[in-house]
């Protein structure tokens, strides 16, 4: 992507905490949708509408989704902050927690081929992983807007 193309924007990354050990815990098939992945398919869908923004990876109806990341060109990360946690919420209420990060980046035209192109492809969405990372290290279930967690799930600690 040539930074001529980029604008500022908000990227987003979301991914369900613990989601490999909570569906062999529940018998549940990782590539089917289930209750969590089928859920944060629909919020997804809601938030990429409501902001016109662009899910660049993981998006995925017939398995469910695991894990997003999202482009809100022209747009601060505090704009989307209540939809974010309302999101969070969501995931928590429905026993899946997520941990969720949106900061302040170039964002452009174009869609990575794989899941690895989708974190490494642009400088902005690597910060952006590597603060989900960390915080998920922490225990997850939380939601971090441009440098505070906003937020916390009760009982993902």
């Amino acid at each position: 992507m040539s930074s001529a193309t980029m604008v500022e924007g908000t990227i987003v990354v979301i991914d369900i905490d613990r989601f490999e050990e909570k569906t062999r815990m529940l018998g549940l098939d990782p590539y089917r949708p289930n209750r969590f992945t089928a859920l944060l398919t629909n919020l997804v869908e809601e938030l990429a509408v409501s902001w016109r923004a662009i899910v660049v990876y993981g998006l995925d109806r017939e398995r469910g989704t695991e894990e997003a990341v999202i482009e809100i060109p022209l747009t601060k990360p505090e704009e989307v902050e209540d939809d974010l946690v309302r999101v969070a919420r969501e995931m928590c209420e429905a026993r899946a927690p997520v941990t969720i990060v949106a900061i302040e980046g170039l964002v452009g035209p174009g869609k990575p081929v794989d899941r690895r192109l989708a974190y490494s492809g642009s400088p902005d969405r690597a910060r952006a992983r590597r603060i989900l990372e960390k915080l998920k290290r922490r225990g997850g279930g939380a939601v971090y807007v441009n440098g505070r967690i906003v937020w916390k799930c009760r009982g993902s600690e």
